[in-house]
């Protein structure tokens, strides 16, 4: 959609189109060329802007608070619209600033400037040809689906009640026969990925306790991310999940597998993180990315499994004195999946490196050698520390 513009061009163009001779007939181009008639195009701009919703690429309605600047016949004024709109003139637009409850706030500010509007296709357009993208939040609906509010409320409401909402209603889900879990979840974001992982992993269709532990699982996680309005923390915490169940199934299966120790870093990174916004020494203003209690269980959960095996002890303690790894038989490959989690988990530098340490502290005479080790191996966990220290003396005894 297309308006008149009151630039000096425009009013030119559209008064050469109004020539006030009209012509007696089509073939009449005695006092006014009749393809005079067709500059009217040149008085208009294309200033029409339509709010998008993010997530979904559709149009909604959403309300605008335009501000136009002053001038020498009214003072700065600010005005309400509902998109889609006509926007002021570029040499009187200020800013323009998505209000309303239920979107997030989004303010373009301009500079007014005597120049026609953007052409289609402007790097520069602020507007990029007359859209505006825009983001839904949680716990609102859009306006066509929920004029006055009511549903938006409800949400709320539901968002209150927590996850035991979400548990109620898959179980109720055929009792009800109305409102299923993608439905609720719906209510709370329009992101697609979510309603379809919900379908997914969360409807009550498993058996086997595993699996149900799983739903749990993604119930939660599920909650997690609609109530922070955060789909992408889906991946990170179903990636570092499967990494100990993973884990899990390496050491307790039959079959041998190909061990793959560097999925750890992604559970040290995480830990690292945390404990950086523990400490002060990074601050964010949205908070972690990961709940710190999940964080704790997965570190539990792992020391759990490198102390599964009563062998991973003498298996270090060869690796340190010698740089022998386990046989490669079928209790060797385990061993050895074992061994390369706990050097990598503690940070254990390489055999030569450890004997190479133990030589230059034989040339000092202290009483204890731990303290050296923290300076010899700052990135060594102090289990692995005490482990270290454990295995030197155990070395000096069959001596």
């Amino acid at each position: 959609m297309r308006t008149f513009s009151t630039s000096n061009t425009s009013i030119a163009a559209l008064l050469i189109t109004l020539y006030p001779r009209l012509p007696a007939g089509p073939n009449d181009n005695r006092c006014h060329l009749q393809a005079f008639r067709h500059l009217y195009v040149l008085a208009t701009e294309a200033r029409l802007v339509q709010t998008v919703d993010v997530d979904t690429g559709m149009p909604v309605y959403a309300p605008l608070e335009i501000t136009v600047r002053e001038t020498e016949h009214y003072a700065e004024t600010s005005f309400c619209e509902v998109t889609p709109c006509i926007l002021p003139e570029r040499a009187v637009l200020k800013t323009v600033r998505v209000c309303g409850p239920r979107y997030w706030p989004h303010v373009i500010e301009l500079i007014p400037e005597e120049k026609p509007w953007w052409a289609s296709g402007d790097k520069d357009d602020p507007f990029n040809s007359g859209f505006l993208y825009i983001k839904r939040k949680v716990g609102a609906c859009s306006y066509v689906d929920d004029p006055v509010g009511c549903q938006s409320l409800l949400s709320r409401a539901m968002h209150k009640v927590g996850l035991a909402c979400l548990r109620t209603s898959s179980t109720r889900t055929e009792r009800m026969g109305a409102v299923t879990l993608d439905q609720l979840i719906s209510t709370f974001s329009s992101d697609p990925s979510l309603i379809a992982f919900a379908q997914r992993f969360c409807e009550p269709s498993l058996n086997n306790s595993s699996d149900v532990d799983f739903q749990e699982f993604c119930l939660q996680v599920l909650f997690e991310c609609v109530s922070k309005d955060r789909p992408a923390f889906l991946q990170v915490y179903l990636s570092l999940y499967t990494t100990i169940g993973s884990m899990v199934d390496e050491i307790t299966s039959a079959t041998c597998s190909l061990g793959d120790s560097l999925s750890l870093w992604s559970i040290k990174l995480a830990l690292a993180y945390n404990e950086a916004l523990l400490n002060g020494r990074l601050t964010i203003p949205n908070g972690g990315i990961v709940q710190s209690t999940f964080l704790g269980s997965l570190k539990k959960r792992l020391e759990e499994i490198l102390n599964f095996s009563l062998c991973v002890t003498n298996d270090v303690h060869e690796y340190l004195l010698s740089g022998r790894w386990p046989k490669k038989d079928t209790t060797g490959w385990k061993r050895s999946i074992l061994l390369s989690w706990y050097l990598q988990w503690h940070g254990v530098p390489p055999s030569i490196g450890v004997r190479s340490a133990r030589e230059k502290i034989k040339l000092v005479n202290i009483s204890s050698s731990v303290p050296l080790m923290h300076l010899l191996f700052p990135g060594t966990h102090v289990t692995a520390i005490g482990e270290i220290y454990r295995c030197w003396l155990s070395s000096r005894v069959d001596k």
